[in-house]
């Protein structure tokens, strides 16, 4: 049996979540994408960069813990022990982390964004 959807105001508060782990991690460019109408994988997407390959695998192995202890869910993750581009499905929130010149490379940001994008410092 599926669980029910989320609602606007928990996908935010656990997105907000998402965030603050990524900004105590050092992560950086972080930005959020609102997904809501554009695609059934997920309501929201966030993207972010690590410095390295071991600053990109520390994120996200700190950020699956940490939405593990929220969610109660295993988080599913893609992409390491390489840690060139992570992908971390927190159920409505799907993150990327990348080295930066991965990012670069892949542009999500142009693909993803119009007006639902929004930067954190």
């Amino acid at each position: 049996m599926k669980a029910a959807k989320a609602s606007a105001d928990d996908i935010r508060a656990l997105a907000d979540s998402v965030i603050n782990n990524l900004e105590d991690d050092k992560a950086e460019d972080i930005i959020s994408i609102d997904l809501q109408g554009k695609s059934s994988l997920a309501d929201m997407m966030i993207i972010a960069s690590g410095r390295s390959a071991r600053h990109v695998a520390s994120i996200a192995d700190h950020l699956s813990q940490s939405m593990k202890e929220i969610t109660g869910r295993p988080v599913k993750v893609e992409g390491l022990p390489n840690a060139d581009w992570v992908l971390l499905d927190i159920g409505d929130i799907i993150v990327h982390l990348f080295r930066p010149e991965v990012r670069s490379f892949y542009n999500l940001e142009k693909i993803w964004a119009d007006d639902s994008a929004h930067g954190h410092a």
